[in-house]
């Protein structure tokens, strides 16, 4: 595993040059110890997730750029150390903690994986710094855990817009619940299920599967069994989605689906392709909902030259917020800063209005979009938070 630094600086005076290494980019500008705000970021580089952690990288890196070239954070330039969790939940533990033992580390993002988070909540604790993460299962800001600031919508709010769209817009309620079985998506499944309770639906197919799977046939098969009008998934991985999504219609099934955000990843509409036409999901991310998300778009495509999703918005939002709270904060004691971040109310994201709770949750609320022929288009954005 290796350590990768990025360091970013606004203006003419600092040019960003490539280092000896493939991963090394530093700024002609750093000078040692001390010269720069560092935090540190949990992402994969190597494993399935690979293509998810280019997207959370190059997010990170933009709002990098544009922290500095604002002044950087307490007067000096923001730099970010990234370590490779590898796609699994061993590799996020040891990631970091090589990250956590670096002492002058004023803060991390964490993963968007839930079941990372989980498994890298007990050295968070221990560490007692504020860590941004993306994972959406609500238990991970019900722990008591007060380090853990999250920067997507959790799945509570998912599974009732999920559950509202597919009854009162598509009028179905006989559902069959496809769900990944780590923490993300029983937590995601168990959240659906209760609101399609209250709202008068049936569930008659609550199916999981094991992440990485590579034939989705049994699956298939039981929804065209059971009966079900319509789909609600929780896919942890877009490779898992688009295999689904391929056999789905390979073995003639049509039923609308509405799917929690990696349905509309943009990872998953590649593997899926026209499978996944005629979808809906629930999008943190949603590009034409507001104008800072439009705003974030455009730097994304300049940048790279495709289209952003939410593995980049929220490392985007969460290096913005996090350097807004350190600057608040006037220091980078990890009480004082964990303060300012649960104090931010009405900061416009490319997620969404971010008003912290006292659980740490900032976003809470969803956009509902389409998949039409390959383009995302959006509907409405529905909020929840009562201020």
């Amino acid at each position: 595993m290796r350590t990768t630094r990025r360091v970013f600086l606004g203006g003419a005076a600092c040019a960003v040059m490539s280092g000896a290494g493939p991963g090394l980019i530093r700024s002609a500008c750093a000078q040692g110890a001390g010269s720069t705000v560092r935090i540190g970021m949990v992402l994969p580089v190597t494993g399935p997730g690979a293509d998810a952690g280019r997207f959370a990288l190059n997010g990170a890196k933009i709002a990098l750029e544009a922290v500095n070239k604002a002044g950087g954070v307490l007067g000096k330039p923001l730099e970010i150390v990234t370590e490779d969790d590898q796609t699994t939940n061993p590799g996020a533990v040891l990631a970091f903690s090589k990250l956590a033992a670096q002492s002058d580390l004023v803060g991390f993002l964490g993963s968007i994986r839930s079941t990372q988070n989980h498994a890298m909540a007990p050295d968070i604790l221990k560490t007692g710094k504020p860590v941004c993460f993306g994972g959406t299962d609500p238990v991970l800001t019900q722990m008591g855990n007060p380090w853990m600031f999250r920067f997507r919508p959790n799945d509570s709010y998912s599974a009732r817009v999920i559950a509202d769209f597919g009854i009162s817009s598509l009028t179905k309620k006989k559902w069959a619940v496809i769900h990944s079985t780590d923490a993300f998506g029983t937590s995601g499944a168990k959240a659906l299920t209760e609101a399609l309770g209250k709202a008068g639906a049936t569930v008659a197919l609550d199916q999981g599967y094991t992440n990485q799977s590579q034939d989705f046939t049994p699956v298939v098969l039981a929804i065209r069994q059971s009966g079900a009008e319509i789909i609600g998934s929780y896919f942890t991985f877009e490779n898992d989605l688009g295999i689904f999504a391929r056999q789905l219609r390979q073995l003639g099934v049509t039923v609308p689906w509405v799917g929690s955000p990696s349905i509309v990843n943009v990872t998953a509409l590649k593997l899926a392709g026209p499978s996944l036409y005629g979808t809906y999901g629930v999008a943190d991310y949603a590009e034409e909902s507001s104008d800072a998300a439009r705003a974030f778009g455009k730097a994304y495509r300049a940048a790279t030259k495709i289209a952003p999703d939410n593995q980049s918005s929220w490392t985007f939002d969460a290096v913005t917020v996090l350097a807004l709270a350190i600057n608040k904060a006037g220091r980078t004691d990890p009480q004082a800063v964990r303060e300012a971040l649960l104090a931010v109310r009405g900061h416009a994201g490319a997620e969404g209005t971010y008003n912290f709770d006292k659980n740490g949750d900032g976003l809470h609320g969803y956009n509902v979009v389409k998949n039409d022929k390959g383009a995302i288009t959006f509907d409405k954005r529905i909020d929840f938070y009562q201020g």
